[in-house]
């Protein structure tokens, strides 16, 4: 969990774009402003068009010149910083600006200077923003095996922003943008513009399938002409579909489920990896640079998975040496470390959401948790507490999650002067009553950590062993600090299929305390 503070507690509210449109007075003056939007945004469309040298198709990006990608790049890329944090541990950052500066210098677009950035963050994840501004995670950093399958994925980003793909989804959400404001002002509704949800996230968004492929092309491309082995960008796009299927399977999600991080944002299918596989083939695979044990040298000893700035989980407890306190959960329940919360499932459908809330006013618990967080909405059985010597505040009210009653508890802890930590708790009706005393406990384990808890809380860390003659996956997976899935995690970590064994004398990579 990140630094990020948030207030209320969680809603959602939304309108639609349907309902303002059907708010027009009339079906004539509801065709006629339709009409106007689509003719201003064909209009800007034909106006705007060009020939991209890099893929010599025609391109809608006229709204955004490199002056503007330039500043929404740069401007963005501070939230990012402050978000996740850069990464720099052992240069791994020069390096990675080494490998891109020379798999993107010759790239279609001389006027675009590039810019790399290692994201302190365990999601296996890449991206690129306008400007030259692309990013990879140190958790990406991890599964790939080789400085080939990194520089493939640097001139995939790279292709999409020779692509422009960013700057064209970017193009059209204004154009979009214009004619809700075209509506809104025929209609005297502001809600038509926010109901589109147009904003500047728009290049964050998922690529459609053929960005993905241009961007796929492209980035084989400048593989090839930066002298490594194009087959990389097969490799490791098949790595990262073991990668994501392993993930489903600990979260114990279905193989459709959604997993945050690479494919959320660039979409993938068997048709892409073998689409890849055919153009590499085309464009010299086998040959050129691979780089597999130089590569393994510079990222070993990096963070592995979640590191000091975010907090760590530990079996059934969550550690936060940065910010300095921790709490534990119920055995049964299952933490997941977000952003800018902690939330923790158990059974029965019992939820507990941990995060914390700046208190700029200086108020004191009770008045906080009723006038603040509840935003005066009457809350009922305001009690006062001490939780290992701070003071709180906790009340409780009926309402459902998921569709199931439940009994709502919060809990709002004096951490700091101006800062609250925030507990609030589902627990459903047929609860047991052992369930509630363990929920309960968990509210009043959180405190504050020594000086030395705080120096002693270290991440995992990414080593590298050299297997031994007669040694197997299985027993070097074993030495991993990891209750499950530990052979499953050494396999995906090292792109080491099933059936087949280590070699001895040849370096891999484990997880270590």
């Amino acid at each position: 969990m990140a630094p990020v503070f948030h207030s209320g507690v969680s809603k959602s509210i939304g309108k639609t774009f349907l309902d303002e449109i059907l708010r027009a007075k009339t079906r004539s003056m509801r065709k006629n402003i339709i009409l106007l939007a689509s003719a201003a945004a064909s209009l800007l469309f034909l106006e705007s068009c060009s020939v991209n040298p890099a893929t010599g198709r025609q391109q809608f990006t006229g709204l955004m010149s490199p002056a503007q990608e330039n500043q929404v790049g740069s401007s963005e890329h501070e939230k990012i910083l402050q978000e996740f944090g850069a990464y720099t541990e052992n240069g791994v950052d020069r390096y990675v600006s080494e490998v891109g500066a020379r798999v993107t210098a010759n790239t279609e677009r001389p006027d675009v200077t590039y810019k790399f950035t290692v994201l302190d963050s365990d999601i296996v994840n890449a991206f690129a923003l306008p400007g030259g501004y692309i990013y990879v995670s140190r958790g990406l950093l991890a599964l790939a095996n080789s400085e080939a399958e990194l520089a493939a994925v640097l001139a995939h980003e790279a292709g999409h922003i020779t692509g422009k793909h960013s700057a064209e989804r970017y193009s059209r959400g204004v154009v979009t943008s214009l004619g809700a404001s075209i509506l809104s002002a025929a209609i005297d509704k502001t809600g038509v513009s926010q109901a589109l949800g147009i904003g500047s996230d728009l290049y964050m968004k998922s690529y459609s399938r053929d960005q993905e492929n241009e961007a796929d092309t492209l980035g084989i491309r400048y593989l090839t002409r930066a002298g490594y082995d194009p087959s990389a960008m097969t490799s490791f796009l098949a790595n990262l579909q073991n990668s994501s299927a392993l993930e489903d399977r600990i979260a114990g999600n279905g193989p459709s489920s959604p997993i945050e991080g690479y494919f959320s944002t660039h979409p993938a299918t068997q048709d892409r990896v073998n689409k890849t596989a055919g153009e590499a083939q085309a464009a010299g695979a086998g040959n050129g640079t691979i780089g597999r044990d130089a590569y393994l040298q510079r990222i070993n000893g990096i963070v592995y998975g979640e590191s000091a700035r975010h907090g760590f989980i530990r079996g059934q407890d969550f550690i936060h040496p940065v910010s300095g306190f921790a709490f534990s959960v119920p055995k049964g329940f299952k933490l997941i470390n977000q952003p800018s919360q902690v939330v923790a499932q158990g059974p029965g459908g019992a939820v507990i959401v941990f995060d914390m809330d700046a208190n700029s006013q200086g108020l004191d618990a009770g008045t906080y948790l009723s006038q603040v967080w509840m935003k005066g909405e009457g809350v009922k059985s305001l009690e006062n507490v001490t939780v290992n010597g701070m003071r709180g505040a906790t009340a409780a009210f009926s309402g459902q999650v998921n569709g199931q009653p439940s009994s709502i508890r919060l809990m709002a802890i004096e951490y700091k002067p101006n800062m609250f930590a925030r507990f609030q708790i589902a627990i459903p009706n047929n609860a047991s009553g052992s369930l509630v005393e363990d929920l309960k406990r968990t509210t009043y384990s959180f405190r504050k950590l020594s000086e030395g808890e705080k120096a002693s809380a270290k991440p995992y860390r990414l080593r590298l062993y050299k297997a031994q003659a007669g040694e197997k996956a299985s027993a070097i997976a074993a030495r991993q600090p990891f209750d499950e899935y530990a052979e499953d995690r050494f396999r995906v970590l090292n792109a080491l299929p099933f059936g087949r064994d280590v070699q001895a004398g040849q370096s891999y990579k484990i997880v270590t305390k």
